[in-house]
């Protein structure tokens, strides 16, 4: 803490002397993605395929399933905006290699759809000690596990005792060089164009097999690093992933004071921390080193940076809202938007802080992360629009401007800022392709093998570069084999359970089983845990022998119910499950995650693996075999 704010006090003084770089437009970018396998799930490569790459432009992210490579920063003019993507293609056709020589593939989307919280154990996480350090302070404040709670089209409720869902995030992270004087103004502007450049660019609806919200890595990324801890008093806590608290007024130091004020530091520098006020008499630039790493624990969505360039001190806003993908064209689209309504808003308003309060920008960002293009924002001018009219209208006529005034390249601004307009207009951003191809796919094709059509699909498609506005919707047939939908019991097992307790009456089992067409009754306690079984010839059996009243009373569930049932784990491989029901001829297994009951897998849903089976070898038999001469042809 000592080394922090000595850092900020040194800012102070770089401000006053008014040394921060002014006369350059610069902007910059950070890519992140996933590695997965030929089957589409996450891939633990990230070290390989960095040994294979032995470049200073890649560098590890918090998953071993995930990859990030830096940009080269460039001067916003000319044709900046084609060789943005360029460069992203250029590193993207690089990693895709080296992650082929190690059996994986590259996937850019904000959270994959194949994911498995079974996917998210520390042994996945990057074996590298900051990453531990981390996780172990996060938890330590935390005091608990995790608690998961997103409601969209679905809801998705879970614990996790990591900080591990952290990495089912991903995204594409613009920086934007700005003078010192001129902070405060185009940070507020970046704050204000958050929800509709989000709106046009979500890439996110899944998580766990769930739809969710159109940009589902907000919500997530903001409770997976979340270290408050309940109150019975309503007590004002900020959680460190957040927007904000209000407009700058002035400078960037409020932005740094705030969030030393309200976040202590979790990692401290190196011990051999430089001295910035010894630099700075020396006529040295300081890096800065605690302030920057403090900064790099706090997860604003616009978060200032400073930076040193050819030996100059300077300050830009990082936007982290955006999601990968789903193509490289798309992402630059989005910078581009997002880059136009700031230069052009700056040109057009002196002081948006005075025009709009600070709570409705914040929940217009909440509103595209959960709607998209359904959103209604509240603008400048007091009005509330939809999300699709406020972008065609007015924001994308003002981004141009703003591209324009940079002597940016028209033809590249007609290319990338098309690309936003067609994208609104068809209403297919990268989280309307997946719902719409997921919802599209035969109900009888599993869930998990629909989302390992999604990603194979996404794949193929991002090699060949257009635009996700132009892809065809994902079909059942792009699947790499459905096989791998089946791996383990998390795939095939049903989360959707019926279950009794205790003490309740033996006949609303009874009861329960005719209504559902189930024959087997889970019974847990009221905290969820599994504490038994009831099959349906144990019904029978009680029916036969006329008991289902006694002169004490009705029987119950405990009376009957087969204690200490075996059961498995999500991870179970789907085989293992298999024979251990044939080994203890049983038909149900009950699956439990710790002591709490998470799903049921049964005969029935390996029926489903038994008849795709079959149905492969009669297809290969059928392939092979002959014709025979005298073989009636048939109607």
């Amino acid at each position: 803490m000592g080394a922090l704010l000595r850092d900020l006090r040194a800012l102070e003084q770089i401000l006053d002397s008014g040394v921060i770089e002014t006369s350059v437009r610069r902007i910059g970018a950070e890519q992140e993605l996933f590695l997965v396998d030929r089957s589409g799930h996450p891939a633990l490569i990230a070290m390989d395929v960095l040994e294979a790459l032995d470049d200073p432009h890649y560098t590890t992210e918090l998953g071993l399933f995930n990859l990030e490579f830096n940009l080269e920063p460039m001067v916003l003019s000319g044709d900046v905006l084609r060789r943005l993507e360029t460069q992203i293609t250029t590193y993207l056709e690089r990693v895709r290699t080296a992650a082929a020589t190690c059996g994986g593939e590259v996937v850019l989307v904000g959270i994959l759809p194949t994911a498995r919280k079974s996917d998210l154990g520390l042994e996945s996480m990057t074996p590298l000690p900051r990453y531990k350090i981390l996780n172990d302070i996060l938890c330590q404040l935390r005091g608990g596990p995790y608690d998961f709670r997103i409601t969209g089209v679905d809801e998705l409720s879970v614990t996790h005792d990591n900080v591990m869902l952290e990495a089912c995030n991903t995204s594409f992270q613009l920086h934007f060089q700005v003078g010192a004087e001129e902070f405060a103004r185009l940070y507020n502007i970046a704050q204000l164009v958050s929800a509709p450049v989000l709106a046009a660019a979500t890439n996110s609806p899944f998580l766990f097999g769930k739809n969710l919200w159109q940009e589902t890595r907000i919500p997530l990324f903001r409770q997976s690093i979340d270290t408050r801890k309940s109150s019975q008093y309503l007590r004002e806590r900020s959680p460190r992933v957040h927007f904000g608290n209000s407009w700058v007024r002035k400078s960037v130091l409020e932005v740094f004071r705030e969030d030393i004020a309200r976040y202590r530091a979790l990692i401290g520098p190196p011990e051999a921390v430089e001295d910035p006020f010894e630099m700075l008499a020396a006529g040295e630039t300081p890096r800065l080193q605690a302030l920057c790493l403090h900064n790099g624990t706090v997860y604003r969505w616009n978060r200032p940076c400073y930076g040193i360039t050819d030996g100059k001190p300077h300050l830009r806003i990082e936007n982290r809202i955006l999601p990968a993908g789903p193509t490289p064209r798309d992402e630059v689209a989005n910078g581009a938007f997002w880059f136009g309504l700031i230069g052009s808003i700056s040109h057009t308003y002196h002081d948006i802080a005075n025009m709009l309060d600070f709570g409705a920008a914040r929940g217009n960002f909440w509103q595209a992360a959960r709607y998209g293009l359904s959103a209604q924002f509240e603008w400048l001018d007091g009005a509330i629009r939809p999300a699709q009219e406020l972008i065609i209208q007015h924001l994308l006529p003002m981004a141009r401007e703003g591209l324009e005034d940079k002597n940016v390249d028209r033809d590249d601004i007609d290319l990338y800022l098309g690309v936003i307009a067609d994208r609104v207009r068809a209403e297919m951003t990268g989280s309307r392709w997946l719902t719409k191809s997921f919802n599209g796919m035969p109900k009888s094709v599993s869930v998990a093998e629909r989302f390992a059509t999604l990603t194979s699909a996404m794949i193929s498609r991002q090699k060949e570069g257009k635009p996700v506005h132009e892809w065809p919707l994902a079909r059942v047939e792009e699947s790499r084999g459905w096989k791998h939908g089946f791996l383990r019991v998390e795939q095939i097992m049903t989360t959707d359970l019926f279950s009794v307790q205790e003490d309740e009456p033996l006949e609303l089992v009874a009861q329960l089983m005719d209504w559902e067409r189930i024959r087997h009754m889970l019974v847990e306690d009221p905290a969820g845990r599994l504490t038994g079984l009831i099959s349906y010839r144990a019904i029978l059996r009680v029916l036969a022998r006329g008991e289902a009243q006694r002169a004490e009373g009705p029987i119950r569930v405990a009376d009957v119910m087969l204690r200490d049932p075996i059961s498995v784990t999500p991870e179970t491989p789907t085989l293992s499950a298999l024979r251990l029901m044939r080994r203890q001829r049983i038909g149900c297994l009950p699956v439990i995650k710790g002591q709490n009951l998470v799903g049921v897998v049964t005969e029935a849903d390996f029926m489903e693996v038994a008849g795709k089976l079959l149905d492969e070898q009669l297809a290969e038999e059928f392939e092979t075999e002959p014709a025979r001469a005298d073989a009636d042809p048939g109607p």
